[in-house]
């Protein structure tokens, strides 16, 4: 069983992360996608809005079968990748993990808690996202494992470190200009 991790406060969930997702499940040769809703994001200042919320909102946006939509973070007591990513390959040995993220996160991958450590332990498959292209396949990341890079095709059944970069056809959403617009708030969902 390989099954693709996609993390992030979802706050809110929307239509680009379920985009995001189909088109991992269809490109790195997954069998199952887990959207780890996670507590909060280390690296920004402010909380998300409550989980049952965005746990509900996820689950309206992303309708297949092949998705779950989890708490295991919170449930965990991880907050960060790397601990999370330890946490799951230790309570499920036999599947194989693929860590995914859109292109924007790999321009900054290297500010995460433990990111060679990542690396080096699962698969990644970074996505295209508008405006980021560029920069993450220039990114500080992308040039320390050059030498990792793998195809698409190739991902699922790739031992670590491998990781990919794929073009898809691009959804300019974010939650961020979701909850500037007025969207979605704190305790009320889309």
């Amino acid at each position: 069983m390989v099954i693709g991790l996609l993390g992030g406060s979802f706050d809110p969930a929307h239509a680009g992360h379920a985009h995001i997702t189909r088109e991992a499940l269809k490109r790195f040769g997954l069998d199952r996608v887990w959207w780890l809703v996670s507590p909060g994001n280390p690296l920004k200042a402010e909380g998300p809005a409550p989980m049952a919320d965005r746990l509900a909102q996820a689950g309206a946006v992303m309708d297949d079968p092949r998705v779950v939509i989890t708490d295991l973070e919170a449930r965990m007591g991880t907050r960060f990748t790397a601990a999370t990513l330890k946490g799951l390959q230790a309570r499920y040995p036999g599947v194989r993990f693929v860590w995914l993220m859109g292109a924007d996160n790999l321009v900054q991958f290297h500010r995460w808690d433990r990111w060679k450590w990542i690396m080096n332990h699962v698969p990644v498959g970074v996505l295209a996202r508008p405006g980021a292209g560029l920069n993450a396949q220039l990114s500080r990341t992308a040039r320390s494992f050059a030498g990792a890079r793998v195809p698409a095709s190739k991902l699922g059944q790739s031992t670590a470190p491998a990781w990919c970069y794929v073009d898809v056809p691009l959804v300019d959403l974010s939650s961020s200009a979701i909850r500037a617009r007025g969207e979605w708030r704190r305790g009320s969902k889309a």
